[in-house]
């Protein structure tokens, strides 16, 4: 005897709903062009730097990849050009390939590195040292 029947429930936007369901780590940016798909990516820290991965197979990291970072916000580019050879079937993303992530500052903006392997890539963005905020007391004299 069978147990009972589970029924799948499908969306008819399953990156949206991904994509809310994960709590929106982070907002589109304005200038994120409209055809550029997202890449991606994932976040964490490490030993005072955060780690940003991002998944983006079948690059040439020194001619498609681009990498900025300004007020905190790391900026990954990417163009994937389409190939010439006849397909009767795909699913690849051709085209701007573009994600925004936003870091908590203060950063050190000067000791970011990025490295491409196995279509993953990793850019390292080192944590700055907290300025210190010493509470001091002031003293209050009389006015005469």
């Amino acid at each position: 005897m069978a147990g009972p029947l589970v029924t799948r429930h499908r969306t008819l936007f399953p990156e949206l709903m991904e994509w809310l369901g994960s709590g929106i780590p982070t907002a589109p940016a304005p200038w994120t062009a409209r055809n550029a798909h997202a890449i991606p990516i994932e976040v964490a820290e490490q030993d005072g730097t955060y780690l940003v991965r991002a998944e983006l197979p079948g690059m040439e990291p020194d001619k498609d990849i681009t990498i900025t970072l300004a007020d905190g916000i790391l900026v990954i580019r990417a163009e994937h050009a389409e190939t010439t050879e006849d397909k009767h079937h795909t699913e690849f993303r051709y085209g701007t390939l573009e994600r925004a992530v936003r870091l908590p500052e203060p950063l050190q903006e000067d000791a970011v590195t990025a490295e491409y392997r196995h279509g993953i890539l990793t850019v390292r963005v080192p944590k700055a040292a907290k300025a210190q905020k010493n509470a001091r007391t002031i003293p209050v004299h009389r006015a005469e």
